[in-house]
């Protein structure tokens, strides 16, 4: 079950990157978004992310989304904490290729929302992602 969960909200997320449905897309992101990991931040929230998507939508420069491979770290009815590979190419070619920790977190309304971010390190996304 709680794999169906992440692979349900992985479709939404690369269907509105795809569509370039900023309204959509941040209704995944949960309002107490913390995104950690980033180099030359400490984290990042719901309105900075929101921003910065915007601004990618409206210059389309994001052409694909992809998510390789799912390891549930932890699961409960109402939260979710897994790794994945995310691949994220621009229309300038470049490909950023990185490990994250996520955690899904079921609120209020009945839907599941992102609510944490951790970009891993290679060497964590090596040891959590091998033979997925």
């Amino acid at each position: 079950m709680p794999e169906s969960i992440v692979k349900t909200w992985f479709a939404n997320i690369v269907k509105t990157v795809s569509e370039r449905d900023h309204k959509t897309h941040m209704n995944l992101i949960s309002r107490k978004i913390s995104l950690t990991g980033v180099p030359g931040y400490e984290s990042i929230g719901y309105d900075d992310w929101s921003n910065q998507c915007e601004q990618e939508f409206n210059d389309n420069i994001i052409t694909d989304i992809q998510y390789q491979g799912i390891k549930i770290r932890a699961a409960t009815d109402e939260r979710i904490m897994f790794i994945t590979r995310e691949t994220i190419t621009a229309k300038d070619g470049t490909i950023i290729s990185q490990g994250i920790e996520c955690l899904l977190e079921k609120e209020d309304d009945g839907l599941w929302r992102l609510v944490q971010q951790r970009i891993l390190s290679d060497d964590e996304t090596a040891h959590y992602l091998s033979g997925v």
